[in-house]
């Protein structure tokens, strides 16, 4: 019996996992980072939509998946407690766009590139390697994890969809 494939939505700020042959989406990406983990032995994975880089200057932590710090340690236990193991996932990073160019960058605060920065960063802490990434420019992105390959299909706004 055929297995029916499911799209699951992954809205800002926060993340989702999932097995074989589910796939995470979430749509424009500008800032933001998206951060995908996949196990290929054990065919599940997990998206996560990464809003702000750190969560050490905020009081109020009541989303954890907003932060690349929290959100990534969070989706690598989901992931584990639905069969993946740290030591087989691979990452992929999509987004970090400067979506305001124009503006003084130290008045932007250039956070899409903090987003990516830091969202490396905790990656190398958790040594999992990152295999590809398509994060930087000016333009918005909207992302599909297939479960069941690991390939990740990259919309970018006015361009063909690509998958790293």
């Amino acid at each position: 019996m055929e297995q029916t494939t499911i799209e699951i939505q992954v809205g800002i700020a926060d993340y989702k996992t999932t097995k074989n042959p589910n796939r995470l989406i979430t749509l424009g990406l500008g800032s933001c980072v998206g951060v995908t983990l996949y196990d290929p032995v054990a065919r599940v994975g997990g998206l996560l939509h990464v809003m702000l880089p750190d969560s050490n200057s905020f009081k109020d932590i009541s989303k954890p998946a907003k932060f690349a710090d929290l959100g990534i340690p969070l989706m690598i236990k989901e992931i584990n407690n639905i069969g993946g193991a740290l030591y087989r996932l691979k990452a992929k990073l999509v987004g970090g766009a400067q979506m305001f160019s124009g503006l003084d960058s130290k008045l932007s605060l250039n956070i899409g590139l903090r987003n990516t920065e830091r969202s490396r960063e905790v990656l190398k802490e958790m040594g999992i390697p990152i295999v590809s990434e398509d994060v930087g420019g000016n333009k918005g992105r909207t992302i599909i994890l297939d479960t069941s390959t690991g390939d990740l299909m990259v919309r970018t706004l006015g361009t063909n969809v690509q998958v790293i």
